[in-house]
């Protein structure tokens, strides 16, 4: 009996001790940031001093991608470790996330974490219609307020909320947390560049906008709100250092899309798609300081948070955890990252999406559109968008109005707001804004038809009902958003459906 009870204590003292070490975790995630817009990749204007030191001390992914350019179906594969065709109607935009589907704040939670959020989290939507009546990233923290530098940020103190977090949390019980800041996505104060000091003469112009003064305000003022996630980030990094608990968290900086311009945000190119990711946890990084090359989606994300704390991953999530990066193991490769995007402003006749997936890989992007008679962009005519706005999928700014109005322009607004074809094909290595489609090229053949493959086979292994043929409804879930015109409403669920 007394071994039995010293086995038992023992086991109990082990447990306790794993129990206390088991890694914190703080998720930073923007809203509506590209890959290109952090100092550590490189850009000459934004500063972003948190994601840099983060980059410095853990790892930098350069070719890390979100799961879809919308806000709320992004975040609810990030929250669930799936891709957005496994989860029903939460692969829409204002829409809900069922609870059948675990996400990882859940199972921390379950496991004995502390866990909350700031700012958005899952969002925009309706949870209740999903049965949930709590958001799955956890409890809300969002008593302490500010005022902002700038008009239309955000007036909830993010980084002081952290705080509230933190003073809550048990002495010894790990926790994660969730940091999500509205910027920088739109409006933007006219200005705000300039006034902040910034040259518009150092900005890099994407090749998919046009090169002016206006583009070049537009893209300084969205800097602007880069750095006021960063200087969140900056304060909750330093919150945790001087509670000596930062060497023991999993400190992750990241956006869940691409910026708010035309042919960026709500497409599958580069430019909405290709997402900043850094991440710091000297405790499980090997070699802290590298660059990784790997192709990653962020539904890796959630895995790889289970696997740190030493919680089994749910059989329901397909993301691939990242503890093979962490520990540096080389020989594993990661060749390609899957993207998809159903319905997102719900700006087309009958509150149709755009129904699209792409394969990334090293060299190459393929699209493959499913109807590519709808407009991507949204329809040109203001009757059919919700938001009672001209291709409505892109948000309102000076560089879509410039580019739809000014005839010397055309080559872009075609380029970001014309029809496209069934596929396309993108050549990196010389097409960095993926400008030249190649997919009817003979040379480009054999590539097609190989990616073709590829994603045809994932999006098949993995249940997309685009390829199964089982009923493919996000045309036709409800959209959880008042309309700010009459008559405009979603086509009513058909009786039957035929593939």
């Amino acid at each position: 009996m007394r071994a039995f009870s010293r086995s038992l204590l023992f086991f109990l003292s082990v447990w306790i001790l794993s129990a206390d070490q088991r890694p914190n975790i703080l998720f930073c995630i923007s809203d509506d940031q590209s890959y290109a817009h952090t100092g550590a990749n490189g850009d000459p204007v934004v500063k972003t001093p948190a994601f840099d030191r983060v980059a410095r001390e853990g790892i930098r992914f350069t070719q890390a991608f979100c799961d879809a350019p919308t806000c709320g179906p992004s975040r609810s594969a990030i929250l669930t470790g799936q891709p957005i065709w496994r989860l029903e109607e939460a692969g829409n935009l204002w829409s809900t996330l069922p609870k059948k589907f675990i996400t990882y704040p859940e199972a921390l939670a379950q496991a004995g974490y502390s866990v909350g959020f700031t700012g958005k989290a899952w969002s925009p939507g309706r949870l209740s219609a999903g049965g949930r009546d709590t958001n799955p990233a956890g409890m809300e923290f969002d008593n302490r307020k500010l005022k902002p530098p700038f008009k239309w940020i955000r007036n909830t103190d993010y980084a002081a909320n952290f705080d509230d977090f933190l003073a809550q949390v048990k002495e010894g019980q790990p926790f994660c947390f969730w940091l999500g800041t509205s910027e920088p996505h739109r409006a933007y104060e006219r200005g705000a560049g300039k006034r902040t000091g910034k040259d518009e003469a150092n900005v890099i112009v994407p090749g998919i906008f046009p090169d002016n003064f206006i583009v070049r305000n537009d893209i300084l003022d969205y800097f602007v709100e880069v750095e006021y996630f960063d200087k969140m980030v900056v304060r909750a990094i330093d919150s945790l250092e001087k509670l000596g608990q930062l060497d023991n968290t999993i400190v992750v900086v990241t956006s869940d899309h691409g910026m708010p311009f035309p042919r960026a945000k709500a497409s599958l190119y580069d430019a909405g798609t290709h997402v900043p990711l850094a991440i710091r946890w000297p405790k499980g990084i090997r070699k802290p300081g590298r660059v990784s090359q790997a192709l990653v989606n962020l539904s890796d994300l959630g895995p790889t948070f289970l696997q740190a704390a030493g919680i089994s991953v749910p059989k329901m999530m397909t993301g691939k955890g990242l503890a093979d990066i962490f520990k540096d193991k080389t020989k594993i490769v990661r060749e390609s990252a899957f993207i998809a995007m159903e319905r997102h402003a719900g700006c087309r006749e009958g509150g149709k999406g755009y129904p699209c997936r792409a394969i990334r890989t090293k060299d190459y992007l393929y699209i493959r559109n499913f109807d590519p008679g709808r407009w991507p962009a949204g329809s040109p005519e203001r009757k059919h968008c919700v938001r009672h706005i001209r291709y409505g999928e892109v948000d309102p700014s000076p560089t879509k109005t410039v580019m739809m109005d000014d005839p010397k322009y055309s080559k872009f607004a075609n380029l970001a707001f014309g029809k496209r074809p069934a596929e396309e094909l993108y050549r990196i290595s010389d097409d960095q804004y993926q400008l030249r489609n190649h997919a009817d090229q003979s040379e480009f053949e054999e590539i097609l038809s190989q990616l073709r493959k590829r994603l045809h086979q994932h999006l098949t292994k993995t249940g997309d009902p685009r390829l199964t043929g089982k009923p493919a409804l996000w045309d036709y879930y409800p959209f959880y958003r008042a309309p700010k015109f009459p008559g405009w409403k979603v086509d009513p669920m058909p009786t039957s459906f035929n593939p």
